[in-house]
Order: structure tokens, then C-alpha cells, then sequence
């Protein structure tokens, strides 16, 4: 069901949408949250009933549990464990592999040890206290064996009140080096009170409590997601905001993700009034200020999301009437039909709304539908 994880390896066989699409999102797996199209086979994107899969027989050949992810079908019918469904209402699906068979216990590999840099200090403090404990008390049973060895001189008793003439092996001058053993021994234990082992259960207490605030902190809410922070261990809570170094390799990891379609560039003429973040960012350079016009103009309307555009020479059916009026429909026919977007039309209102696993297709098909050209149904051929 809808944004529920698949609990197996699973063969996608149809889907709530006709041709058998579905969305996943596989966060969980490789870190990407942009979702991913998947498409059921045509021979079975028909079977939408419980009953239709009584009288439907088939057989999946596939070979023994590995790392492989790729699949001879297509990785397109193939959905892994731990992988969420999303924007689709439901799909059926045949398991394939369960348990420690699926991709991704076969791909996992045990987690690496991570430790704070308070829990690293904490460690290097336990290891100096227990130095000196194990100095103090090597260097006490030496003085211990020595003394204990002189209490009996030419068979005078040094010190009578310990009665060195009737002793046990912890103080036997006749036998002062297991004396001396012994003495170490019973000196660690007595110093072990040095060593701050309850430091330890200390810190694990705060971070429990310090993960209770995080869950409740207001402030760490996302309200556009609906999603409030949420700690999935306690182990790194001191580590935030300690960065040093950030390492990108594309857009989304240092930005919000979205896609704002502004302006557009057709037969050599620009077409948008709106001023985009190059804009902005050389306008300030140069010290100078931009005015955005777009605020003021009639045809603008009420916000849409992914698309930012303002230009009454073409809005409103009125590219018709450009010398390039040809080139323009051409233009806007590939942006509404070049992607992997899939449209759902509401049958009250007749509103074409898109779902698409990149927020760049997104922000174009939604262009191509303000400006006229919409799109309404995928199909697999």
C-alpha cells in the first residue's frame, strides 16, 4: 500500500495506475530521495483483482540468492526490500527472494564502529587514570616486597606488631616476592575507584534524554514535509553541527531540490520577466538592485509550485501571435511529452496534477501545462 516498505524482493506484476507505474522511493538504500519509476510487464498490468490472480499461472526463473541487483526482465519490475511506495495506492507483486536472501542482506556488511570525539577523550582519560593506577601500585608492591623482606634481620623482628614469626603468604619475610605479587594485586583494586567507569552509564543517560528533546524540538520540525527530527540513535548526538569539511557532488545535497521553471529561451527571443538567483547573485556583485516586475503583472496568479514563469507575450494562449508561433508549440510539445512523469486528472474538477521522480521534469511538464499543453495519459507503447 501506499507509502508502506516492501518487506521483500519483489517482482512488479500491476499497479492502482492502468499501465503499471509505481514510484519508489529508496532512501533507505542508496541515500537518493528523489523517487524512481518503476513498470510492471504488460502481459500481467491488467490484474488489479484478487480473483484474476486465481486462474492467472506463471513462472519465474531466477538463479540463487546474490549481490546482484540487475535482473535479466528489467530493474524496472524489480522492487527491493526496504524500497517505500509512493504517489501509487497500491501494487501486486510476486516475491521473489525473503529474509536474509533478499538484495539487501545480501549487499549489507556490518556497520562500522563510530564514536564521538567526547567518547574518544573519555576513552584516552580512562587509559591515563588506569596508567597511574597500575604505577602506583607496581611501584607500592616493590616498596611492600622490600620492606615486608627486612622485617626479619638476622631473626629480629623489626616489626613485632605485625608478627612476622607467624604470618600468612600476604606478609611472609620468607617469602616477601609473592608477598610483593600479591600486594599489586590487592592495590589495583583497592585504587580501581580512580578509574571513572560510571562516567560511561552517565553520558548514556544524557544522550537518552538529549534524544528525547531532539523528538520534541519544535524548531527541527519541517513543516512543508510534515516531518518533525526524529533520533534513530543517541550515539552521535554531541557530533551536530561539527562540521568541517562538506563534499558535494551535484544539486540537492547542498539545496532544497526544487526546480523553478522562470524563464525559457525559443527561436533566440527571451521569454520570462522574473529574476533568477544568477541574477541576483551578479546584481549584487556589481552593487547595483534588481526590481522584480513580476509582482505587478496582470496575468500573474496564484502561486504554483515548480513554476515561477511571467510573460503575457505568450501566457493565456498568446504565443499564437508570435512571429515564431510555430517553434513555441514545438517548444512547449517536448517539455509536456519528454519525460517520465505520470499525470492524475481529478474527475470532479478535470485538474491535471503530475508525479515525477525528478523535480527538473516536474517544473517542466507543469510549464507545458500553464502555458496549454497539457498531459494526460502514459502508456506503454
Amino acid at each position: 500500500m501506499k507509502d508502506e516498505f516492501f518487506p521483500a524482493d519483489l517482482l512488479l506484476l500491476s499497479s492502482s495506475y492502468e499501465d503499471a507505474f509505481c514510484y519508489v522511493e529508496t532512501m533507505n538504500l542508496d541515500g537518493e530521495t528523489n523517487l524512481k519509476l518503476k513498470q510492471g510487464l504488460e502481459v500481467t498490468s491488467s490484474l488489479h483483482e484478487d480473483f484474476q490472480f486465481s486462474d492467472f499461472q506463471a513462472a519465474i526463473k531466477c538463479e540463487d540468492p546474490n549481490v546482484k541487483t540487475q535482473m535479466q526482465i528489467s530493474p524496472l519490475q524489480l522492487l527491493l526490500r526496504d524500497s517505500k511506495l509512493r504517489n501509487t495506492d497500491y501494487i501486486f507483486g510476486a516475491v521473489i527472494f525473503t529474509g536474509h536472501d533478499t538484495k539487501v542482506i545480501q549487499n549489507s556488511t556490518d556497520a562500522p564502529s563510530k564514536r564521538t570525539k567526547v567518547e574518544k577523550k573519555m576513552d584516552r582519560v580512562v587509559y591515563f587514570m588506569f596508567c597511574i593506577v597500575f604505577l602506583m601500585a607496581f611501584v607500592g608492591s616493590i616498596f611492600f616486597g622490600i620492606t615486608t623482606k627486612d622485617d626479619l634481620d638476622n631473626g629480629l623482628m623489626k616489626r613485632w606488631y605485625l608478627r612476622p614469626d607467624d604470618s600468612t603468604i600476604f606478609f611472609d619475610p620468607k617469602r616477601a616476592l609473592a608477598a610483593a605479587i600479591f600486594h599489586f594485586f590487592r592495590a589495583l583494586m583497592l585504587y580501581g575507584f580512580f578509574i571513572p567507569i560510571s562516567l560511561y552509564v552517565s553520558i548514556e543517560i544524557v544522550k537518552v534524554l538529549q534524544s528525547i528533546f531532539i523528538n520534541q524540538d519544535i524548531h527541527m520540525y519541517y513543516e512543508d514535509a510534515d516531518k518533525p527530527s526524529y533520533a534513530r540513535t543517541s550515539n552521535l548526538n554531541e557530533e551536530f553541527g561539527q562540521v568541517d569539511t562538506i563534499l558535494s557532488d551535484k544539486t540537492g545535497t547542498l539545496t532544497c531540490n526544487t526546480m523553478e521553471f522562470i524563464k525559457c529561451s525559443i527561436a533566440g527571443v527571451a521569454y520570462g520577466r522574473g529574476v533568477t538567483e544568477v541574477e541576483r547573485s551578479l546584481d549584487s556583485k556589481n552593487g547595483s538592485t534588481l526590481i522584480d516586475d513580476t509582482r505587478d503583472s496582470p496575468v500573474r496568479n496564484v502561486p504554483i509550485k515548480g513554476f515561477n514563469f511571467t510573460d503575457e507575450r505568450i501566457m493565456n494562449g498568446k504565443w499564437v501571435n508570435e512571429p515564431y508561433a510555430n517553434v513555441i508549440k514545438n517548444f512547449f510539445h517536448l517539455l509536456a511529452i519528454c519525460h517520465t512523469a505520470l499525470p492524475e486528472v481529478d474527475e470532479d474538477t478535470g485538474h491535471v496534477s503530475y508525479e515525477s521522480e525528478s523535480p527538473d521534469e516536474l517544473a517542466f511538464v507543469i510549464a507545458a501545462r500553464e502555458i496549454g499543453f497539457k498531459f494526460y495519459k502514459r502508456t506503454q507503447d
